[in-house]
C-alpha cells in the first residue's frame, strides 16, 4: 500500500502533464488561429482562417474538460485550492471561450458579421489571457495554510512572472496558429503567416528567455533546486535545446516548407513542458502542495487509471482520424460553399 501511495500520484501527475501538453497543442494553435483573425484584411482571409478550424475545434477543447476531471478526481485538494486562488483568470477563460464558441456558430448565418468577428478573435485572446495567468499563478505559488486551503488574496495571481507568461503564451500561440495556418493555406495567405510566424518565433524566444532569467530571481524554491545537481546540468542543456529548435524552425521558414515548422512548434512547446515539469515536480502547487498530500486515496486512484486507460486511446484515435480526415488546404471555393 505504501508503494502505492508513493507511485500512483506520480502517474497521475504525468497524466496530468500529457493531457495539458495535448490541449496546449492541440487547442494553441486554434486560440492563435483566432487571434490572428484580429489581423486579417479582408473577410474573405477570415473566413479561410475560420474554415480551417471548423472541423476540428471543438474536439481540441475535451482535452481541457479532461484534464480539470482528472484533476478533481486524482487531487480534490490541490483543485479545490486552484479554483479559489484562481477565480479570476478562471472565468476569464471561461468567457473568452463562450464568446468565440458562439461567435463561430452565429457568424456564419448573420449577414452583418463584424460583431462576431470581433467577438471570435476577442474571445480568443480572452481565453488564451485567462490561461496565461493562471499558468502564472500556479507557477509563482498560491498561499495556503497548513491543511492546504487557500489562505491569499483575490488578485495574487497577479504578478510580472505571470504577465511575462501571459504575453510569452500568447506568442506561443499565434506561432502555433501561424505554422497551422502554413499547412492549411496556399498563396498570398499562406505568405503572410510565413512571416507572422518568423515574427512570434522571435517573440516567444524573448518571452522565454525573460522567464527564464526571472525564474529563480523571483523564485526561491526555484533558484534553490535549479542551481544544484543534478538539475542545474538538466537545465543548462534546455536553454541549448530551445536555441536549435527555433533555428530549426526559422530555417524550415525561410525554406518555405509546409508541415515541418508545425512539427518544430510541437518540439518547443514539448521542450517547454518538460523543463516547467521538472521545474514543479513533486508539488501539485509549487512551494505549497505536493503530489503526496494532494492525492486521492489509492483505490480511487487506481478505478480512475483503469477507465483512464480504455479512454485515453479513443480520444487519441478520434483526433488523429479526424485530421486525417479533414487534411488538405482550404480555399475560397470552400469558404464559399
Amino acid at each position: 500500500m505504501e508503494t502505492l501511495e508513493y507511485f500512483l500520484p506520480q502517474v497521475w501527475f504525468v497524466i496530468l502533464a500529457l493531457f495539458l501538453f495535448l490541449y496546449v497543442t492541440l487547442d494553441g494553435f486554434d486560440l492563435g488561429v483566432g487571434i490572428l483573425s484580429i489581423t486579417s484584411s479582408n473577410e474573405e482571409r477570415r473566413g479561410l482562417l475560420m474554415t480551417s478550424l471548423s472541423n476540428v475545434w471543438d474536439a481540441n477543447e475535451t482535452w481541457l474538460v479532461l484534464m480539470g476531471g482528472a484533476l478533481f478526481g486524482a487531487y480534490p485538494l490541490a483543485y479545490s485550492t486552484i479554483l479559489s486562488a484562481l477565480y479570476i483568470p478562471i472565468w476569464i477563460m471561461v468567457f473568452g471561450f463562450i464568446f468565440r464558441g458562439v461567435a463561430f456558430e452565429f457568424r456564419e448565418h448573420s449577414n452583418r458579421k463584424f460583431f462576431w468577428n470581433a467577438a471570435f478573435g476577442l474571445g480568443s485572446l480572452l481565453a488564451t489571457v485567462g490561461q496565461g495567468f493562471a499558468l502564472g499563478g500556479v507557477l509563482t505559488g498560491i498561499n495556503v495554510d497548513s491543511s492546504g486551503h487557500f489562505i491569499g488574496s483575490t488578485w495574487d495571481w497577479f504578478s510580472l512572472p505571470s504577465v511575462l507568461v501571459t504575453l510569452t503564451l500568447i506568442q506561443g500561440y499565434v506561432l502555433s496558429g501561424s505554422t497551422y495556418l502554413v499547412m492549411k493555406t496556399e498563396g498570398a495567405l499562406q505568405q503572410t503567416h510565413y512571416r507572422t510566424a518568423k515574427l512570434a518565433a522571435v517573440t516567444t524566444l524573448i518571452g522565454a528567455v525573460l522567464i527564464t532569467i526571472t525564474t529563480p530571481i523571483f523564485l526561491e524554491e526555484a533558484r534553490s533546486r535549479l542551481f544544484d545537481a543534478p538539475l542545474v546540468y538538466i537545465f543548462a542543456t534546455i536553454p541549448i535545446l530551445g536555441v536549435f529548435l527555433i533555428w530549426q524552425l526559422l530555417r524550415s521558414l525561410n525554406q518555405q516548407k509546409e508541415i515541418a515548422p508545425f512539427i518544430w512548434t510541437v518540439l518547443i512547446f514539448l521542450l517547454s513542458f518538460l523543463g516547467l515539469g521538472i521545474i514543479v515536480f513533486p508539488y501539485i502547487i509549487p512551494r505549497s502542495i505536493t503530489v503526496y498530500e494532494a492525492a486521492a486515496d489509492p483505490s480511487a486512484l487506481v478505478f480512475m487509471l483503469t477507465f483512464i486507460g480504455f479512454l485515453i486511446p479513443i480520444m487519441l484515435a478520434y483526433n488523429i482520424y479526424q485530421y486525417v480526415v479533414f487534411r488538405g488546404k482550404v480555399r475560397s471555393d470552400s469558404y464559399g460553399s
